[in-house]
């Protein structure tokens, strides 16, 4: 079939919406009508070149949710008119990873961004003008329709919001899971988020959720400070050394139990400030991305041997998307997870480029495209 989807052709570059050939799908393969797709900026990293992938064109999106019109063959579980929001990370359930209870970081994150069919990465489901298109995290949200793994989607009931829930495939998981699961935050805690964009103010949600009784929002942004005290925040700071000097009132001079780097560009700086910020055996969680040929990150090794802290790495949270997902949904449909206020701007897919000079420009927390 035929679909509209933006690409990049090259990078540096802009997305350009243009007409795409789509495979039907094939066993455990679903196609899917997009009805929302969160825009992130990981897909901002591949339009800037911040992060290579495999193969140009590419079809970006990996943030969203839609309604299945067809199913694969030999495909069972699935039905045309199920409601999914997709996993940017497919979890097969089988590999070390799953079966321990660790799904973000399924075997299959190794060809994510080959943009081809998992397991078969020369594979691919999109064409334009007859040559191949990569999907980005096996998804290519950014189209009116796609065709996707079954092992990235996530069943919902169909009386849910998709255009809401769509924001749980990244974001919300990546910041709520950043506090919650990675900084491991505990009730009384002083916890320091830095950057408050679409991940931070989930972590800044998670943090509040766990009990935090001082969480410190840091974001040059007035727009976003305000936002983070809507959100659960106690303090919102516009540099590192204010938070810094809050945190320490509270803990009698030691720091911020922990701190989340969620920066939309980050840089070894910026992990060395917040590494700076913590106590003794505090936590630097680190789920903001840079440039992928960034390396080092300027801290001290006297200070991180004998002070004892942990610089933590995480990707989506350390979630489980199969478990976490519908968790988060129950979360959202009892009143304990602010989904809607999350959403900024809605945009068509003709207005991509507009929703992400919006992000660049601190007034979105997070926006969405419509279809």
């Amino acid at each position: 079939m035929r679909t509209r989807g933006a690409v990049i052709r090259q990078a540096p570059g802009k997305y350009e919406v243009v007409d795409l050939e789509l495979d039907s799908p094939r066993t455990n393969e679903l196609t899917v009508k997009m009805v929302a797709s969160g825009l992130c900026h990981s897909d901002d990293h591949i339009a800037s070149g911040d992060h290579g992938v495999g193969r140009y064109p590419i079809c970006g999106g990996h943030e969203g949710a839609g309604i299945v019109v067809e199913v694969g063959p030999h495909t069972q579980g699935w039905a045309e008119g199920d409601h999914v929001i997709f996993s940017f990370l497919a979890a097969c359930g089988r590999c070390r990873w799953c079966a321990s209870g660790i799904q973000n970081l399924c075997d299959n994150g190794a060809a994510i961004m080959t943009g081809g069919r998992p397991g078969e990465v020369e594979s691919f489901r999109m064409s334009l003008d007859g040559e191949p298109v990569s999907q980005t995290c096996g998804l290519s949200t950014f189209s009116e329709y796609t065709t996707v793994s079954t092992l990235s989607a996530v069943k919902v009931d169909k009386h849910l919001p998709l255009e809401t829930l769509c924001l749980l495939g990244c974001g919300v998981g990546t910041g709520w899971g950043a506090a919650v699961n990675s900084a491991e935050v505990y009730p009384g805690q002083t916890v320091i988020v830095m950057g408050v964009g679409g991940i931070g103010i989930n972590a800044v949600q998670g943090a509040a959720h766990a009990g935090a009784s001082h969480i410190i929002a840091v974001d040059p942004v007035e727009f976003k400070r305000e936002s983070a005290l809507k959100f659960g925040a106690t303090h919102a700071v516009s540099t590192m050394e204010e938070a810094t000097e809050i945190a320490r009132s509270f803990t009698n001079g030691q720091g911020a139990d922990s701190a989340i780097v969620t920066v939309g560009v980050t840089t070894g700086e910026h992990v060395a400030q917040a590494f700076s910020s913590i106590r003794k055996a505090g936590t630097c969680v680190v789920t903001g991305l840079g440039k992928m040929t960034d390396i080092g990150i300027p801290v001290s090794l006297l200070e991180l041997t004998l002070y004892q802290k942990r610089i933590q790495g995480s990707l989506f949270g350390a979630s489980n998307p199969t478990a976490d997902i519908p968790w988060m949904i129950d979360l959202y449909t009892s009143g304990k997870l602010n989904l809607d206020g999350l959403i900024t701007n809605r945009y068509t897919l003709d207005t991509i480029n507009d929703g992400f000079a919006d992000m660049h420009a601190g007034r979105n927390l997070r926006g969405v495209i419509n279809f």
